[in-house]
């Protein structure tokens, strides 16, 4: 972009910054009026005030997404300067369990920060208790600034499915699985970064033949899951991602993709390339392993940025995409939602606009995290590039494909106590992928 241009596009934002301002106080002289003349019949309370934002969230204010929030709260206070921002720290349990009566409550915040799915937003969703975004989203210029496959978590059906219909929620930041690996000890090896599973499994055998294990797995927590569900990524497209996420077609858990999966994983066991003892293992002591250097590998997501910045000091360390897939588990984060009962609807989507704007997702960038609107050139952190450019990756070829235990209720049970069964050998590879299928074509939903 020329300076010329920047400059053009920066006054255009100026100007279209100023309008909605100035629209905003009239709209807010307005809704004191009725406000005023509401309290004077005896109706009104404080919750309805037209000069007051409440936001909820549960990202702590260390992480990235905390960071850029808070962030982008200064911005909104700078823009609505006779506005009362009330900002509520809350923990992802609080609203777990109690998410769906608040959102069913007159006493409400205007913007909630509330957790991606089926079993979470689509629920709520369903039941009607979530604003539809989809206009405003369109005519904000939101959707142009998503990628589609970001959007899909803030997406629900009717029934309450993700994947289609109306965008109830923002995903502003992103996650992603990839290979984190420990670039000095394959520098003294002379080893080369894998990009096909041969050439990975051959670099895993250099290690084992050193009486190393080379890659750290938590198989008692949820990096099981993400490893064998990254196998089948390797031998599938779109479409098997399609159907096994969002219904669109039959499963088959005997294809090649699972198959190869199931036996891969068996065989990697047996090779010593992951330990059978990995089982006693979960996710935060395979990825202590991996800082501490015991591991060369680590397959995982990215939020694990921020720690390994912080805590890996005696080597270098970087990511690289699973070998030979184009696909890898991930998608867009949590959601910021407008309760369907929230009084300040368009201060709440002022405050998603200033979420989304490139200073905050530039900010997100630079504190690690993996925004999904940054402009690239501007995060300078070399965490934050590896991450945007990672998630970028994945984004442009449509390749995130979500999490296996999404699709049904309670799957996550089966996909671990069956992973574990596989890599401690008490069950066979067929055995794994006749309970995982029996489990997945029971709560499949009949209504796709």
């Amino acid at each position: 972009m020329s300076g010329a241009d920047a400059a053009g596009e920066a006054d255009m934002s100026m100007k279209t910054k100023t309008a909605r301002r100035t629209l905003r106080v009239v709209g807010l002289l307005a809704a004191s009026t009725l406000a005023l003349s509401t309290a004077a019949c005896g109706g009104g309370s404080a919750q309805s005030d037209p000069n007051t934002l409440t936001v909820w969230w549960y990202e702590s204010p260390e992480s990235a997404m905390g960071q850029s929030w808070n962030a982008a709260l200064e911005d909104f206070k700078a823009d609505h300067p006779g506005v009362t921002v009330k900002f509520e720290q809350k923990t992802w349990d609080q609203i777990q369990k109690s998410g769906q009566m608040i959102l069913n409550s007159n006493d409400v915040p205007d913007v909630i920060e509330y957790a991606k799915g089926n079993a979470t937003a689509g629920n709520v969703a369903k039941a009607g208790l979530l604003t539809d975004l989809t206009d405003e989203a369109t005519k904000r210029g939101w959707l142009d600034e998503l990628p589609a496959t970001v959007q899909t978590v803030g997406r629900y059906d009717q029934n309450g499915l993700m994947g289609s219909g109306q965008l109830y929620g923002i995903p502003t930041y992103g996650e992603y699985v990839s290979v984190f690996y420990n670039k000095d000890a394959l520098a003294a090896k002379g080893l080369a970064v894998p990009t096909t599973v041969a050439e990975f499994e051959n670099v895993m055998k250099a290690f084992t033949a050193d009486g190393v294990t080379p890659l750290a797995l938590g198989a008692s927590d949820y990096p099981i899951t993400h490893l064998i569900y990254q196998l089948a990524l390797s031998q599938a497209d779109k479409q098997w991602v399609d159907n096994f996420q969002f219904f669109k077609g039959d499963v088959d858990f005997n294809d090649k993709a699972w198959t190869y999966a199931a036996q891969t994983t068996a065989d990697w066991v047996k090779k010593g390339y992951i330990s059978a003892d990995s089982t006693g293992i979960d996710a935060e002591n395979a990825g202590t392993g991996f800082e501490k250097g015991t591991y060369p590998f680590f397959v995982s997501g990215s939020w694990w940025d921020g720690e390994f910045k912080s805590k890996i000091t005696s080597f270098q360390w970087g990511t690289f995409p699973f070998p030979g897939s184009s696909f890898a588990p991930g998608s867009g984060g949590n959601l910021l939602v407008v309760p369907k009962n929230a009084k300040n609807k368009e201060l709440a989507y002022d405050f998603l606009d200033d979420t989304l704007s490139k200073k905050t997702q530039n900010a997100m960038g630079n504190a690690g995290g993996v925004p999904v609107a940054a402009d690239a050139s501007a995060v300078t952190d070399p965490v934050g590039q590896m991450a945007v450019a990672g998630f970028t990756q994945l984004t442009d070829a449509d390749g995130l494909a979500y999490y296996p235990d999404w699709p049904v209720a309670g799957y996550y049970d089966v996909l671990l106590s069956q992973a574990q069964s596989l890599v401690n050998g008490t069950s066979t590879p067929q055995e794994y992928l006749d309970a995982i299928g029996k489990a997945y074509d029971t709560g499949r939903p009949a209504t796709k």
